[in-house]
């Protein structure tokens, strides 16, 4: 599924108009990723929680020619899934 289609899918879930509906994925989206920038989480109870988490540098291996080469430190988004959410995928 992609961006059209969720917001698709939202608009019909909820009687929104398509327009509403991206802007309030929109809005998710730029709330959230505003949260991680200042090194907050978001947590939604049942679903799952956005955080950044630091990476330390490490050490890696360029694929063409096997030289070894530093992967600096970065700060990089995460989703933990809720277990609800993962029990819910998981139905057998």
């Amino acid at each position: 599924m992609n961006k059209t289609e969720l917001i698709d899918a939202m608009a019909s879930k909820t009687g929104m108009t398509k327009k509403n509906a991206e802007a309030a994925l929109n809005a998710f989206v730029e709330t959230v990723s505003e949260e991680l920038v200042k090194g907050g989480k978001v947590a939604l109870t049942g679903f799952g929680t956005f955080e950044a988490r630091a990476r330390k540098e490490r050490e890696g291996k360029n694929p063409q020619n096997g030289e070894k080469v530093v992967i600096p430190a970065a700060t990089i988004p995460a989703f933990k899934a809720g277990k609800a959410f993962k029990d819910a995928v998981n139905v057998k």
